[in-house]
């Protein structure tokens, strides 16, 4: 069933700190009256699990209510936290004073009412007061009765808002550290001030893996768990990310499990085309996408990926450094960036159209299966199989040198060769790094990487970026502090 079917609906959501006047007076989380449905139906059981999707498009000027430019809310910004701020991005192909916020990003001359940060906070939350809103229709025994949902649906419906609710706070976390942990829709004022707290990341982190291994017990063994959406969150979905937060703490041992579980199911694999996962023609007919944001065209209202008229005013193009991370020959460099055609294919879902579309079909990728592969040869590397680790790099060079290059011929056999034998962890990871930053480019994983391998400081200052020991989290927006008026404490450093 199309989504937009369900649209209808989404008034009954949580919205929070989406216009001027709700920035300067409601805090985050905030119900009112006229947003809560006393008597839910079906439809607006499935609406309010659809519609926790939504933060992750790149919808222009949808993913979240009266989002604009000047609350950094266009459309989802991960690109500009991870891809600019990591500098392998640039924010145009001809540097002008074009939303400057984005270039202080770039520079780490960023202070709290940056727009960046209000971003994703604003969206991360909007998903997160979507999904507990959700959540408390799908667990109201009477709701769920009235309604006359069937078991089986209403465990598919809350098995994906845990995972949204996971995911929100999973970005979150990583991006400010200690952040306001709600779980139930706030519906008064002074309630909401008194979840304006900050909790420790401890506490976050283990709420999200309580949500992960709830959704995970309610998920079906299914590749996909609606055959008509199959953009929904599915058990490989939720066991990819439970492998993901494993990653960010270093439990090699859980990552190795999660992802061993993951194979099990036989759902994934290396797409031969290196292209195919981007390819918008081929969307859910791959082996490789795990999470992904469903853009669809001619939806009303739209659901297309707006990055592609972004792409059209000039903006996102490579820096030199992240030009020069691409051995030559590679088939991944053009499908990332066509310098040319100051376009980047992977983002657009074609190689040939979409640049200047706000309305495109392409797909936003969140996980896919080389980059859990990527993990596991991480989290082997770490725990001493190193023949391991590297006959994973070797199986994503492999399909990366026989990928047809954009206009269809063959790399030369030399490139990407194998890399040889080796017991140097350090050497090994190096590889890892390297490998990392070509097959994911552009794809908002970049910053994170430099941080938790403890190496954004290093690499940044010898790029010339003035890049401090406290930028390892961004500061708390600066209306969400007026807001809480004091109750919520700016990051150490700003």
């Amino acid at each position: 069933m199309k989504r937009a079917l369900y649209y209808l609906t989404i008034y009954l959501i949580v919205t929070i700190a989406v216009s001027c006047d709700e920035l300067d007076n409601e805090p985050i989380g905030l119900l009112t009256e006229d947003q809560v449905d006393n008597n839910p139906t079906l439809t607006t059981l499935e609406s309010s699990v659809t519609s926790t999707y939504f933060p992750l498009r790149s919808t222009l000027w949808g993913g979240v209510p009266n989002s604009s430019w000047d609350l950094g809310t266009i459309f989802r910004n991960d690109i500009i936290l991870q891809d600019i701020a990591s500098h392998d991005m640039n924010k145009k192909w001809n540097p002008d004073g074009d939303q400057a916020w984005m270039d202080r990003v770039a520079d780490f001359s960023f202070t709290p009412d940056n727009q960046a940060f209000n971003g994703i906070w604003t969206y991360d939350y909007e998903g997160i007061s979507r999904a507990n809103l959700a959540i408390q229709f799908l667990t109201d025994d009477e709701v769920v009765n009235a309604t006359g949902i069937n078991a089986a649906r209403k465990n598919q419906l809350l098995s994906e808002v845990y995972f949204l609710r996971a995911y929100y706070y999973f970005d979150l976390l990583n991006n400010f550290g200690d952040v306001p942990l709600i779980l139930t829709p706030p519906d008064s004022f002074e309630e909401a001030l008194d979840l304006s707290v900050k909790s420790p990341s401890e506490e976050v982190r283990n709420q999200i893996n309580t949500d992960l291994s709830a959704a995970k017990s309610l998920a079906v063994n299914e590749k996909f768990p609606d055959a008509d959406d199959p953009w929904r969150i599915s058990k490989g979905a939720i066991i990819a990310l439970q492998a993901k937060v494993a990653l960010y703490n270093q439990n090699w041992v859980e990552v190795l499990n999660y992802i061993q579980e993951l194979e099990g199911f036989g759902f994934y694999a290396l797409n031969e085309n290196y292209f195919d996962s981007f390819n918008a023609e081929k969307e859910f007919a791959e082996n490789e996408v795990i999470f992904t944001y469903d853009h669809q065209s001619n939806e009303v209202p739209r659901d297309g990926n707006g990055l592609g008229r972004v792409m059209g005013w000039g903006f996102f193009a490579p820096t030199e450094n992240f030009l020069n991370a691409f051995e030559p020959n590679d088939p991944r460099f053009l499908y990332t960036t066509d310098v040319v055609n100051q376009r980047s294919s992977k983002l657009l879902g074609s190689t040939s159209d979409f640049k200047g579309n706000d309305d495109g079909p392409g797909n936003k990728i969140y996980i896919r299966y080389a980059d859990v592969l990527l993990w596991k040869a991480e989290a082997l590397n770490e725990t001493g199989d190193y023949s391991g680790a590297i006959a994973i790099i070797n199986s994503i060079r492999q399909r990366a040198r026989t990928t047809p290059m954009v206009d269809g011929s063959m790399a030369p056999p030399e490139t990407l060769a194998d890399r040889p034998q080796s017991t140097d962890k350090a050497l090994i990871k190096e590889w890892l790094i390297s490998e990392r930053r070509v097959e994911l480019g552009f794809e908002a994983q970049r910053f994170n990487d430099l941080k938790r391998w403890g190496i954004a400081q290093e690499f940044l200052r010898s790029l010339g970026v003035n890049f401090e020991s406290h930028n390892m989290l961004y500061p708390i927006p600066q209306p969400e502090l007026d807001k809480s008026g004091g109750t919520i404490v700016q990051n150490s450093g700003y």
